[in-house]
């Protein structure tokens, strides 16, 4: 993932329902510890789901 010494690292999102990865974003390892919990669109759900880290 990350290269040494490299703090942002790129991560997929998973919806958490159907479970199909839908979005990518990054994430500074260093400030947020804990993987990513973000309400996003689901176009197969089709509604605002929380979409987890994968």
């Amino acid at each position: 993932m990350a290269k040494k010494g490299e703090a942002v690292i790129l991560v997929t999102l998973a919806c958490g329902e159907c479970g199909r990865r839908n979005y990518h974003t990054k994430r500074n390892k260093l400030n947020v510890r804990e993987k990513l919990r973000l309400n996003k669109y689901c176009k197969w759900c089709q509604g605002h789901i929380v979409h987890k880290e994968v």
